[in-house]
């Protein structure tokens, strides 16, 4: 189907949207055009997917759309569970699902909310603030390394390792298949190993109170996680604990600071977080993207798939897409039903879902308790990354103010209103 101006200039010249810095910006202004151009091609790799219905086609079907051959990253092994398909996907679930359950989760709240407070305690005095640095990082980042029992002090580390598997490209300057940049990834991948495998044998000999631990005793109608299994595990949480949280933090408070409105209805009436945060999810999707790879010869809303290609489902499209949800474009705390999927749908839908909510209500309440005033600096202009959208840094100017921000972003300011 023929693009129209409007849409074209949605595209890059590799014709990938998510390439186009404006579309990292606000994602949201570009979404209907995307949809009404249904399902694009990215060349000889696959096709783009923006429909809700299309999506969920996709993620709802594993035998022809698998997770394991899409998202392949130079690891050894596949991730667990991510990257696994069924049957074996099942047994994984069954053992992991139970140790991230809601109750188990629920048992976090008291310890998350000291560390919350401690670190908003330390930023409410302050006249101005770096947001990424003060909170969204160190927050989310503290829980993981509490959650698998790993010191506190070896942080830099850990989210250098992160960043050089997540996104090499910004460390190294130069494309994601670039050989410097795979070169990179494929270190920082056997420096993880090598790390968690250093772990793994120090909890086997003296185990603690973590969850590593656990996986270590954790036992199913028999079935107990193998060596290389929780080291496959311990892999993906720490590229997935220590960036999707922050991501959506950073997502959540600049909307927030340019909506005033939206901010004071948090402040005067904390019972709406729990739902501000399912409506955040759903209008910010901090995770962009998932993968998936045909398994056969297929067809996506009449457009052929061949075996093997790729196909890209945009999660913000299906979110914001008003054959899904009602009144998509518009921000609603008080939306009654939110079927989003911002954690994915189907079966590998997000295992740590419950505890990325906990976290997300919590940073919300604890920070708009003591900081109910906030703004982005005039100007301001953010650069989110790619696939994951979370921000270098987030400058925010702290305490009662007239000021507007309203149009610091013009295109932000718009959408949602």
């Amino acid at each position: 189907m023929p693009a129209d101006d409007a849409s074209s200039s949605q595209t890059s010249a590799t014709g990938n949207p998510l390439q186009n810095p404006s579309f990292l910006t606000a994602p949201q202004t570009i979404f209907p055009g995307l949809r009404a151009q249904g399902v694009l091609a990215l060349g000889d790799r696959g096709v783009l997917i923006t429909r809700s219905a299309d999506i969920a086609a996709v993620l709802t079907h594993p035998e022809v759309f698998s997770s394991g051959m899409a998202t392949q990253t130079g690891t050894q092994r596949p991730l667990i569970p991510l990257q696994i398909d069924p049957p074996r996907h099942r047994e994984y679930r069954r053992i992991l699902d139970p140790l991230f359950s809601p109750q188990r989760v629920k048992e976090m709240e008291g310890p998350v909310t000291d560390l919350a407070r401690s670190l908003v305690d330390a930023i409410a005095a302050e006249n101005e603030v770096d947001f990424v640095q003060r909170f969204s990082v160190p927050f989310p980042s503290q829980v993981f390394l509490a959650l698998l029992g790993l010191p506190i002090d070896e942080l830099p580390r850990f989210l250098e390792l992160k960043d050089g598997f997540i996104r090499p490209e910004s460390i190294t300057g130069n494309p994601r298949r670039h050989q410097d940049s795979v070169a990179l990834l494929q270190r920082t991948a056997a420096s993880i190993y090598e790390y968690f495998e250093a772990v793994i044998a120090e909890r086997q000999v003296r185990s603690k109170e973590d969850i590593i631990s656990l996986f270590l005793e954790t036992e199913v109608d028999g079935a107990r996680l193998s060596h290389e299994d929780i080291l496959d595990i311990c892999f993906l949480l720490l590229v997935a604990g220590l960036d999707t949280v922050s991501a959506s933090l950073d997502c959540m408070m600049l909307h927030l600071a340019l909506h005033p409105d939206r901010r004071r209805a948090l402040v005067e009436d904390p019972s709406l977080i729990p739902n501000a945060v399912e409506e955040l999810l759903r209008w910010e999707s901090p995770v962009t993207m998932v993968a998936r790879s045909a398994t056969e010869d297929t067809e996506i809303a009449g457009c052929p798939v061949r075996k093997g290609q790729v196909v890209a489902a945009l999660l913000g499209a299906a979110n914001t897409d008003d054959e899904a949800i009602p009144d998509p474009d518009v921000v609603r705390f008080d939306r009654p039903v939110n079927r989003h999927i911002a954690f994915g749908r189907g079966i590998h839908r997000c295992l740590g879902s419950h505890l990325a909510r906990l976290e997300l209500r919590i940073a919300l309440r604890e920070w708009h308790a003591r900081i109910p005033d906030y703004r982005v600096p005039p100007g301001f202009q953010p650069a989110f990354t790619s696939a994951i959208r979370s921000l270098a840094a987030l400058p925010l100017q702290l305490g009662p103010s007239a000021l507007t921000t309203q149009a610091c972003l013009a295109p932000r300011a718009v959408a949602g209103s």
